[in-house]
């Protein structure tokens, strides 16, 4: 019988569940913080470690956790407005966070 072992090619990275591409991380040493993050996070890390480039096919403006900081900040210059009876200010901040909330729940 033959002596040849058939050779392993790595699942691509995408198709890889986040516990997976945990293991893959923690075996680069560059890398930290790998628990902390979720799927997206972690492949983008381990594709930079790599010097894989990404190829972007879906041009997001930003992040969900950057439109929840800009949701955040709304909330509390709402609550600033609506303590100086600013109504009209309030009104349009509580627009603004509205179509934010609608991003996320795009983005996700």
């Amino acid at each position: 019988m033959g002596g040849k072992k058939k050779e392993t090619k790595e699942k691509p990275l995408e198709k890889m569940t986040a516990k997976e591409l945990r293991e893959v991380g923690k075996q680069i040493p560059e890398l930290t913080g790998v628990h902390g993050m979720n799927k997206a996070e972690l492949i983008s890390a381990i594709k930079k470690a790599r010097g894989i480039t990404e190829d972007s096919v879906k041009k997001s403006d930003s992040s969900v956790r950057e439109i929840k900081k800009k949701i955040k900040k709304l909330k509390t210059e709402r609550e600033a407005a609506l303590n100086n009876n600013d109504n009209k200010m309030a009104k349009i901040y509580r627009r603004r966070i509205t179509r934010l909330k609608t991003k996320t729940r795009r983005a996700a």
